[in-house]
Parts: structure tokens; sequence; C-alpha cells
């Protein structure tokens, strides 16, 4: 673990601890909202809100640029929401609903030759990400029949994509501001 934190700046470790912040309170307000939206159709509200907080996870990999960002995001966010009780009744599973869907952002850039800040791949980590989100809290607490479980994923990759195309919007923000 040291090695792999050797390979990030001071300045990227609290990019990517502001990014995890931003997601873990971002969520709550979301997720709430998105309630509205999701209840009657009897799926999980992070379903629809996920892209949207998964966001900081794709924005924090881009402006870092390096391997294992987004890991490291959903790692944080794991441990802000373990040690502050902040959101859900997920426990010590909250580690791996966090964490994985970074895996899997940092696993498609390596494998796809993606730079991080690249739209496409931005666009593709959303949905990624969220997608991988959703499926998680399917498998280890929702468990929903076939209909709204193809529902929440449909509904997971729209959001992811537009969370992702968002943090595009972000970075380039960020970029032109020179920050």
């Amino acid at each position: 673990m040291k090695s792999f934190l050797k390979r990030f700046s001071a300045f990227d470790l609290v990019v990517l601890a502001m990014m995890a912040a931003l997601g873990v309170a971002v969520k709550p307000l979301v997720v709430s909202l998105a309630h509205m939206i999701t209840g009657p159709l009897l799926i999980p509200g992070g379903s629809l809100a996920g892209g949207f907080y998964m966001m900081w996870l794709i924005l924090g990999a881009a402006i870092v640029n390096k391997r294992g960002a987004a890991t490291l995001i959903g790692l944080v966010q794991a441990i802000l929401v373990l040690v502050a009780g902040v959101y859900g009744t997920h426990g010590i599973v909250s580690v791996l609903t966090y964490t994985l869907p970074g895996v899997a952002v940092d696993l498609f850039y390596f494998l796809a030759r993606q730079k991080a800040g690249n739209k496409t791949a931005m666009f593709a980590g959303g949905i990624i990400a969220n997608v991988i989100g959703v499926l998680l809290t399917n498998l280890v607490f929702f468990r929903l029949p076939l209909l709204p479980f193809l529902l929440s994923l449909s509904a997971g990759a729209l959001s992811g994509a537009l969370g992702g195309l968002l943090a595009f919007l972000l970075f380039t923000r960020l970029q032109r501001l020179k920050v």
C-alpha cells in the first residue's frame, strides 16, 4: 500500500480526498431527490442518483490522471462513510460498494488505454462506475426482481453517462481556469 501511495503527490492526495468528501456529501441530497422519481418505479434511488455522486470519482481521476486514483477515491469514501456513519446502514460492506466502482473505472482506463480526462473515457467511466454500484447494491442488499433490476440498471447507466459528461464539463472548466 505504501508503494501505491508513493506515486501520488501531497496535492494529488488532497484533491482525491476532496473529491471523495464531495461525493459523500452530495449523495444524501441527490438520492432524496431521486426517490421522487424512482419510488413509484420500485427501484432504489441510488440507481438514478448515482451518476451525480460518482461524478466526483470520475472528476478526481481526471484531475490527478494517475493509475489508481478512482480506486483511492472510492476507498476514502468507504472509510468516510464507515467512520462518520454518514449514509446508510451498509456497515463494513460499504468498503466493497464504494471501492469497487473505482476499481472498475481504473481497470477500464487501463485496459482501454484511455486517459482519465478524455470525454469518451469520462462518459464510459461514469456508466461503468454507476452500473457496478447498482449491481453491487442489488446483489448485497436489494435483490430486486428482474424487471425492477433491469430498470435500475438502465437508470444507473443513464445517470452514470450524464455524471461522466458533467464531470468532463467541470474538468474542462478547471483546465481553462488553470486550476
